[in-house]
């Protein structure tokens, strides 16, 4: 390690045990205020048209180019662009979840490539509740950030903008750096733990207004594993929403299933109690007695419900990736289901657990899950602490469509 990378990552682990995003309560009530502007934004979002909107939102694309010169021979890109995940551009720029399904294919390659990833940071105002909003600070405009896919072996390389690229003009870009400052988001960061380097690669990264800055690491360990931000105050960005998942296969690849989806619990610190209306502040006060208001998968309460809901058929395979973004543990358990396979922290060459009900997942952790759809009908996925899922939103949905199966599940008559 240089001196100057490791006086960098020691300032960043001391400051972020000492420093706050804002002095105190009025101040963040006080940036809530200034973010309070941002809501004519979104009005005018939602008036695009479609055309429009494709060159606003931020999702995730993969694709190869040649590379004569790197041993896998060719660059596999991820880069941002609409969210297709349901075959349509999103309308509503005030959705800030994204969807279990929003996540990369499994790969089917033999040999190592250079996986290159953009990333760009936005603090935005979006919808946690009906009625109620909060300024999220995101990686590409969502909640979590983009699911990363590589294979061990694969060079990955990391890109990662201070605001949206091409977003002159608008009120991210518009901040002063002063402003930023005062907000607490002054530089952002990413700290990936598939990385063997000091800081994941957060003191290479630390990225002020306006910079974009790069770092490459070789995905060395199979498994799946959580990356946030590791910019001054550490916990506040990461209680904003700046976390997400990168997967590294084994080289070999994973086992073949019908259905993947991608799920984080977060934990979220409102100055007002949950269900409160209005444009709601960051409480470092609560975080700091880590008594958040809200339990989220994916971003905001039903994100992950309705419409929205993880679909499979009964009789496929289902792979779950679910991790833990922000600072408390979650009691992972699928009401009417068990876990075929479960590979916990993350380990996933480990042989898997058999048969299990329920799983704890760490802050900074994850599990991958495997099971088959028996029974048609709706399941729930809670942390089973319950009042999380039932008074404070950690609730999502499973609708597994296909025949009954009556000799597995059926009511009795009297």
């Amino acid at each position: 390690m240089n001196k100057s990378s490791g006086l960098l990552l020691l300032t960043i682990a001391l400051g972020s045990l000492t420093t706050g995003c804002s002095s105190d309560e009025s101040m963040n009530r006080a940036n809530a205020e200034k973010v309070a502007a941002i809501q004519a934004e979104k009005a005018r979002h939602k008036a695009m048209s479609g055309g429009d909107m494709a060159e606003h939102e931020g999702g995730q694309m993969q694709h190869s180019m040649p590379m004569s010169e790197h041993s896998g021979g060719e660059i596999q890109h991820a880069m941002p662009m609409p969210d297709e995940s349901t075959g349509a551009v999103q309308s509503d720029a005030s959705e800030i979840g994204r969807r279990a399904d929003d996540l990369p294919a499994p790969l089917n390659r033999t040999q190592s490539q250079l996986v290159s990833v953009d990333l760009y940071t936005d603090e935005l105002v979006a919808e946690m509740m009906p009625g109620v909003t909060y300024q999220y600070w995101t990686y590409n405009g969502k909640v979590p950030g983009p699911f990363i896919r590589a294979r061990a072996g694969d060079q990955v390389e990391i890109h990662l903008n201070h605001g949206k690229p091409g977003a002159a003009g608008t009120a991210h870009s518009e901040h002063t750096s002063t402003e930023h400052a005062n907000a607490g988001h002054s530089a952002h960061s990413i700290d990936l733990h598939a990385v063997v380097g000091p800081g994941g690669g957060a003191p290479l990264m630390q990225v002020g207004q306006g910079e974009q800055k790069s770092f490459r690491f070789k995905a060395t360990h199979p498994g799946i594993y959580v990356y946030h931000c590791a910019s001054l105050h550490v916990p506040t960005h990461i209680a904003n929403g700046m976390y997400g998942m990168i997967l590294v296969e084994p080289e070999q690849g994973l086992a073949k299933v019908d259905r993947e989806f991608y799920v984080m619990q977060g934990d979220f610190y409102t100055g007002g109690k949950y269900g409160d209306k209005g444009l709601q502040a960051f409480s470092k006060d609560k975080m700091l007695a880590e008594k958040p208001e809200y339990f989220l998968f994916n971003g905001r309460v039903n994100s992950l419900s309705g419409e929205r809901a993880l679909k499979a058929k009964v009789g496929e395979k289902i792979r779950l990736f679910v991790g833990v973004g922000s600072h408390v543990a979650s009691n992972f358990h699928i009401i009417g289901a068990i876990f075929d396979n479960l590979y916990p922290d993350g380990a996933i060459m480990n042989p898997p657990l058999k048969n299990v009900q329920t799983t704890v997942i760490a802050p900074g952790s994850a599990v991958m899950i495997e099971f088959t759809a028996e029974v048609p009908g709706k399941y729930l996925l809670v942390d089973h602490s319950l009042t999380r899922a039932i008074d404070k939103g950690a609730l999502a949905e499973l609708i597994i469509e296909g025949a009954e199966r009556p000799e597995l599940y059926q009511q009795v008559a009297h």
